[in-house]
């Protein structure tokens, strides 16, 4: 690959060390809970509920009143997460430089996360007549995530060698899904059997998961936190200040991955399919309980079986990347995506919702572990991982914010989810000819190489 580098070639004496990995795998483990019980399963469907006005089986209001302006409930939904989004893809370059400066990105790490947990317990107060406060913490904690990831992701290359990195970044998102699912099994229980805790308050469950979700992010990220390197700073320049240094530090960036075609090929391809890959997972739930009607508990059922097949689906992905190469692979994937979102569009019973849904649990994993180290491999050798790694999130934010603002737009104009998803066939399409021009584009190189 364009930049895939040797051990001897990092120059510094970076050593494989498994307790490294597993501790910060466990970041994984302690924010996906918010991952899949606030984006995914509980908060959208309580959220659906406490907004949404039925006579049986019939929806006879889903608008709501938010600072005065009425508004689809699911278009809010997307809009928050998408203004979320944009809020780090504005930050987090220039964080992520200062912290390379600093050689403090673990500082900034524990930021976000604090942030992101203090939001979720914050949800706990969230029902129907404080909506604001709820939308307001349900946009912080996303901010908190993501800007968590930025450096997460950052450690990857730095804790890792190159041909460990795709089984280590596997091992991340296994932790990840292993760990939610385990938080989301007591939440569950709570949510679906509330007479067993003498619960009659029918929105205390939900809430109590949000409360559970941020104290567990925030006390199993302690052990990332203990473990992973404070790092190093960078070179210094004098002839810049704090802030100046963040945006030389992002010019140098980009006149790196300018020159280097095939990363600069891959983040166009990522970016595109990425508004399909994160859409998709953020409108999954809302999507089922809408357009099929289907009920909470198997909403919530149904997340958990994706979650356990993407525990398998990123080790597979990891095993055929080592055979068939990363970028062939993710090209295979972003095909299978293309294939989940046409059965979407035709869906309309509930069979056919988890079947499609499996699918796409197969698929989810694989994509986003790959992503990650195929991104870690075309990096070039360098001190600068956040600054690096901040374009390869950037570009996934940018990529959420475009994604959920068309999914809801085009739900707001036509009235109906299922016209949205022939956006993210598009996303898709797009991102499978942007790849195939990147293997191409990376054959040439290794070929003038050789």
């Amino acid at each position: 690959m364009e930049a895939l580098e040797t051990e001897k070639e990092l120059g510094t004496a970076l050593r494989s060390d498994k307790k490294v990995h597993n501790a910060w795998a466990m970041y994984d483990w302690a924010n996906s809970a918010y991952n899949l019980v606030i984006t995914s399963t509980i908060f959208p469907a309580y959220y659906t509920a406490i907004t949404t006005v039925k006579d049986g089986d019939k929806i006879v209001n889903d608008k709501v009143s938010f600072f005065g302006m009425t508004i689809k409930n699911s278009t809010l939904f997307d809009y928050g997460l998408a203004a979320a989004y944009l809020i780090i893809a504005i930050l987090s370059p220039i964080l992520s430089s200062i912290a390379d400066y600093k050689g403090n990105k673990k500082a900034f790490m524990q930021l976000f996360c604090y942030i992101g947990s203090l939001a979720c317990c914050g949800l706990y107060f969230f029902d129907a007549s404080t909506l604001e406060l709820g939308i307001i913490c349900s946009v912080l904690a996303a901010i908190g995530y993501c800007g968590s990831l930025v450096f997460y992701n950052a450690y990857l290359p730095e804790i890792a060698l190159p041909h460990e990195r795709d089984s280590v970044s596997a091992k991340g998102f296994s932790y990840g899904y292993i760990g939610s699912v385990l938080l989301q099994l007591i939440c569950f229980v709570f949510v679906m059997k509330p007479e067993w805790f003498g619960i009659k308050d029918a929105t205390f469950a939900p809430r109590l998961s949000f409360l559970l979700v941020g104290i567990w992010w925030m006390l199993f990220a302690q052990i990332p936190f203990f473990k992973l390197p404070k790092g190093k700073p960078a070179q210094k320049h004098s002839e810049y200040s704090l802030i100046s240094n963040g945006f030389h530090e992002l010019q140098k960036v980009a006149r790196q991955v300018g020159q280097m075609p095939v990363l600069k090929l891959y983040l166009g391809a990522f970016f595109l399919y990425s508004m399909g890959v994160q859409t998709v997972m953020l409108a999954a739930a809302i999507f089922g309980a809408k357009e099929l009607g289907l009920p909470t508990s198997n909403l919530i059922g149904t997340i958990l079986i994706i979650q356990l097949v993407a525990i398998a689906g990123a080790y597979l992905m990891a095993k055929l990347s080592e055979r068939f190469g990363n970028l062939s692979v993710l090209l295979f994937v972003v095909f299978i995506w293309i294939g989940v979102c046409i059965g979407a569009y035709f869906t309309t019973t509930a069979n056919e919702f988890y079947i499609v849904a499996s699918v796409v649990g197969l698929v989810m994993g694989g994509i986003q572990s790959l992503s990650r180290s195929t991104y870690s491999k075309l990096m070039p050798v360098t001190q600068d991982t956040a600054s690096f790694f901040s374009f390869y999130d950037v570009t996934e934010k940018i990529a959420i914010v475009v994604g959920m603002i068309s999914f809801g737009f085009i739900e707001q104009m036509t009235g109906s989810m299922r016209n949205s998803i022939i956006s993210l066939i598009a996303f898709f399409a797009a991102g499978a000819i942007v790849l195939y021009f990147a293997i191409l584009r990376s054959k040439k190189v290794n070929a003038l190489k050789g």
